[in-house]
């Protein structure tokens, strides 16, 4: 991770699952709180694997960003697409607007990490540095093996 793109897009992912951990805090909990879990049960299980997923984004894994997409896809995207759906149809959505509100960034920023990493797969790690590749990239200054060179491995 190089960009500070990829560094503000996992930031807002681990935000995102903090902002989710509290919001299923506060309902197992019986608080009320302005967001509400679209299935309890799911949710728990979806932020433990949303952990994995995390740690696998930041390793710069296509899987991760898959499956990190394909969840949120079918946990937040399902419940985006009915409730448009009902708009739009003139009938009255199942959930709040909030929740409409967070189901979409939820899927922004799946989408956003997937194409994130999609993007960047191709590109070469790190940009040329001029102060090391002189020697480094340079096979001028490479030292052959010479017949006097010592072979032993010396292990403890």
């Amino acid at each position: 991770m190089k960009s500070l793109f990829s560094y503000m897009l996992l930031m807002f992912i681990v935000l995102f699952w903090i902002l989710r951990v509290v919001v299923t805090l506060a309902a197992t909990a019986g608080a009320s709180f302005p967001l509400e879990p679209l299935n309890t049960n799911i949710e728990i299980i979806l932020l433990f694997v949303t952990l994995v997923y995390i740690a696998l984004i930041v390793k710069r894994n296509m899987l991760g960003a898959v499956l990190y997409l394909i969840s949120y896809g079918l946990y937040f995207g399902v419940d985006l697409y009915n409730n448009t759906n009902n708009l739009l149809n003139g009938g009255e959505a199942t959930s709040s607007y909030l929740s409409l509100f967070v189901s979409a960034i939820a899927i922004i920023l799946a989408l956003t990490a997937f194409f994130d990493i999609a993007i960047s797969k191709n590109t070469k790690n790190g940009s040329p540095n001029k102060k090391t590749d002189w020697f480094y990239k340079n096979e001028q200054y490479e030292r052959e093996k010479d017949s006097r060179d010592d072979d032993n491995q010396y292990h403890l």
